[in-house]
């Protein structure tokens, strides 16, 4: 297992992994169609911010489980990020026990939340990155247990049309004919006052998020395609509700949430696949 905390991910890389930006562990190879680890979104310039990326070795490499940047502020996630291709896209093991869940270890346990902060609070423990995103190898399963993967979420959301859109990107995630690699970034929007629909405990540093995000990429061959969708969980969803109409570009995405997505791609493929989106491409939605 490893794990890095940086400000800078090109220095994290460069000093940590000796490898060029191609990601921070040995399972992505240098892109020509970016200058960076595609996943990864522009990192926030808050002191409160930490970058942190979790790893396992897996069939002789370094494979990265999943990379986020966590405000130590609100106790949460800017958004987690990481992506399938042929091995992580792997079905091998099962969910870990719920004893699975534990602080972060690369993040001090004061800025971490805990279980108090769900359950009898009203909200389940809602994983970002899936525990079924993680499912090639068991430590990285485990992994996705952090508390800093945690987001406190309404069972009928966490359990209803939040779990559908998972098997959904899951299934794209899974199927080769499909993806070269599928990008994926996830989290919770906690940038506007209006975002936060209260604070667990009346705890300034526990803010329960209102609104939910994806931001996906696929790549397949030469060709690209994003889409983004925006989930409100304090309404309720019809059953079987077309998750096609909760998408939006990847630009809107980022007027919404101020996060710069997959922004080491060269700029001429960011400017094309972020301004528009087509449902139809993305098979089942």
């Amino acid at each position: 297992m490893s794990q890095f905390i940086f400000k800078n991910i090109a220095v994290a890389c460069a000093i940590t992994c000796g490898i060029s930006l191609s990601g921070c562990s040995s399972d992505t190879p240098p892109a020509e169609f970016a200058t960076g680890p595609v996943e990864l979104p522009a990192l926030s310039s808050d002191a409160n911010c930490l970058f942190v990326s979790h790893s396992t070795p897996y069939q002789g490499m370094n494979v990265n489980t999943f990379s986020l940047e966590y405000d130590k502020a609100k106790k949460h996630a800017r958004w987690v990020a990481f992506k399938f291709y042929n091995t992580t896209g792997e079905t091998n093991v099962d969910r870990s026990p719920d004893d699975s869940f534990a602080p972060d270890p690369a993040i001090n346990i004061k800025d971490q939340r805990t279980r108090n902060d769900f359950g009898r609070k009203g909200y389940d423990r809602g994983h970002l990155c899936a525990s079924a995103d993680r499912v090639y190898d068991s430590e990285a399963n485990k992994q996705t247990f952090y508390y800093s993967n945690m987001s406190p979420q309404k069972n009928s959301f966490n359990a209803g049309i939040w779990r559908e859109l998972e098997a959904m990107v899951q299934r794209w995630g899974r199927n080769n004919s499909l993806r070269d690699t599928l990008y994926v970034v996830k989290g919770a929007a906690l940038n506007k006052p209006e975002y936060i629909e209260k604070y667990i405990g009346g705890d300034k540093s526990k803010p329960v998020p209102k609104y939910y995000f994806m931001a996906l990429l696929n790549k397949k061959g030469d060709g690209f395609k994003a889409i983004a969708f925006w989930l409100d969980q304090t309404r309720s969803y019809p059953r079987n509700e077309k998750l096609a109409k909760y998408a939006i570009t990847i630009d809107e995405l980022e007027e919404k949430t101020g996060i710069d997505f997959f922004h080491y791609l060269n700029d001429p493929l960011e400017n094309a696949v972020e301004s528009s989106i087509q449902t139809s491409a993305w098979s089942g939605l």
